[in-house]
């Protein structure tokens, strides 16, 4: 296979107040697509051509770094763009909320740990509820790791890359973990996610 960037969900000022046009342009059309561009250069003769691109990121890990970086980008951001919608956020769906409550207490005590986990993630990276092991847990991976390359599933990712958020939120990195909970994820994008995990 080789690498295509996605189209966005929804158009580039879709998500404003919370996430600007400007951002979405440098960070999908920009950004996204150089992980795409080096990637397809990077799987040439790599061996690994053919293969899904969960396949290629694990495989990678650890093996070819150049490739492994732009393909992990590719699909970290390639989730990143269905986990959020226009008008989303708040309290997940039922069925969710209830696994997210019987893991972590309360809704309030997941936030306070996702956000916490994207704000203590030196440097560039990504904060992560995961499926592992067959529970709900958060995570953090630096640059372009995931937990797909720690044996789990993510089933909700933040990125935590400067460009993700700068343009709209400065150095204030806590309030744009907040907005996105608050007012982006695309909880039912989530649930589907969690639910092939578990199955």
């Amino acid at each position: 296979m080789s690498f295509t960037l996605p189209d966005l969900p929804y158009s580039h000022d879709a998500l404003q107040p919370f996430m600007s046009r400007e951002t979405l342009e440098f960070h999908h059309d920009k950004h996204h697509q150089a992980y795409v561009t080096a990637g397809n250069n990077l799987l040439k003769d790599s061996g690994l051509e053919g293969h899904s691109l969960e396949d290629i990121v694990r495989q990678s890990y650890g093996k070819n770094a150049g490739l492994f970086n732009n393909a992990g980008q590719h699909y970290n951001h390639t989730h990143f763009w269905q986990w959020m919608k226009p008008q989303g956020g708040g309290q997940p769906p039922a069925a969710l909320g209830q696994a997210i409550t019987g893991a972590f207490g309360s809704y309030d005590q997941f936030k306070e740990q996702f956000v916490q986990a994207g704000v203590t993630q030196f440097g560039s990276g990504w904060a992560w509820l995961a499926v592992k092991d067959g529970k709900l847990a958060v995570m953090k991976t630096p640059n372009g790791e995931s937990p797909l390359v720690h044996g789990a599933s993510p089933i909700l990712g933040v990125d935590v890359w400067e460009h993700s958020y700068y343009i709209d939120y400065r150095n204030r990195r806590p309030d744009y973990l907040k907005a996105f909970l608050d007012n982006l994820v695309n909880w039912e994008h989530v649930e589907e996610m969690h639910r092939k995990a578990v199955a």
